[in-house]
């Protein structure tokens, strides 16, 4: 039993749910066969841990239930019951269930390490966000991120100040002052993390933070840190979004000479991976830029293609819009017969 118990952890170390659950069942099994009630206890919770850490909060809850003395029996309560309890409410979406475990494992994180105390904080915040209560999430998400900076753990904490930041701007609770100074807070963490899918990863969210806020100049310039740290990943979408963000910031900025090459790199891109979709939103894009520096004749071109990519993935929104800018590109450039039909498209 303890071998197969030590097996299991290293094989969650290693993040090998499946070979950590095989362990921690036959440990429960032989465990049966013993005197010992707490033995069997604590491979319950073992397992009960594992099976909510490998997406099975159900089945999860009912041995980490089994793994606790029932009332009026005596017992020390295992591991952190109420921290993995709660995880298991939270993955079955009983969020009420789970805050009020995650309390109690507050309550009794007073000598814990300051990561455990943290990491409580953070769930606590995923659950409001599930129940769409964003200003109470990032509060949870700023203090698990003070937690973690004190603590000297500068990638927890610029993930939860990533997280608080989003929770901010989705509640609508708080002043722009105060959400750039969240962002300033986890773009300077950013620095000091040596992980580069991390960092770009954060980068990106910041970007998004910033657009958001209508800060266009640090917004371009976090999507290009995120956009030189994606280039060895082997999913090229994010790499394909991030061209798009950086062309949309250079044309809020009115820097549509800059902003040509990104959209044409993206739309490429996004050819190249079949998104049909993002690919009309990045020739609309380019149109547009191409028709603010007078060059009409490429704005209908691209907006022709545009259009076509809207009518390729059905989203009549965007065939609406190509329509009206090919209008527009056809009365520019001599041709109001035209430019009326294409905006007939539109009523």
């Amino acid at each position: 039993i303890e071998g197969l118990t030590q097996a299991g952890r290293w094989a969650l170390v290693l993040g090998d749910t499946r070979e950590a659950v095989g362990c921690f069942r036959k440990a429960l099994l032989l465990s049966g066969g013993t005197r010992s009630p707490r033995l069997r206890r604590v491979c319950a919770f073992n397992l009960g841990a594992a099976y909510v850490e490998t997406g099975k909060p159900k089945k999860g809850l009912e041995f980490l239930l089994q793994s606790q003395p029932s009332e009026g029996e005596s017992g020390e309560r295992l591991g952190d019951p109420y921290f993995n309890i709660g995880a298991a409410h939270e993955g079955l979406r009983d969020f009420p269930k789970a805050l009020e475990h995650f309390g109690q494992a507050a309550g009794h994180d007073r000598a814990a390490q300051a990561g455990s105390r943290a990491g409580t904080r953070v769930q606590m915040g995923c659950c409001y966000l599930g129940m769409r209560e964003p200003a109470r999430a990032a509060r949870c998400f700023l203090d698990a991120a003070r937690t973690y900076a004190a603590a000297a753990s500068p990638e927890a904490a610029a993930v939860a100040l990533s997280r608080a930041s989003g929770s901010m701007l989705q509640s609508r609770r708080f002043r722009a002052a105060e959400i750039t100074g969240v962002l300033a807070q986890c773009r300077s963490l950013c620095e000091s993390i040596p992980d580069p899918t991390l960092r770009g990863k954060l980068y990106d969210d910041i970007g998004l933070g910033y657009s958001q806020l209508h800060i266009f100049s640090l917004a371009a310039e976090s999507f290009e840190r995120a956009l030189a740290l994606c280039g060895g990943e082997p999913d090229r979408r994010r790499e394909a979004a991030l061209l798009q963000n950086l062309g949309a910031a250079h044309n809020a900025l009115r820097s549509f000479g800059t902003a040509l090459g990104w959209h044409r790199r993206a739309a490429a891109l996004h050819g190249a991976l079949g998104n049909r979709r993002a690919q009309g939103q990045c020739f609309s894009n380019l149109a547009y830029a191409c028709s603010q520096l007078g060059n009409h004749e490429a704005a209908a071109e691209n907006y022709l293609h545009a259009l076509q990519a809207f009518r390729d993935s059905g989203d009549v929104h965007g065939q609406w819009q190509a329509c009206e800018g090919l209008g527009a590109a056809c009365f520019h450039l001599g041709d109001p017969q035209k430019a009326i039909g294409r905006y007939k498209e539109t009523l």
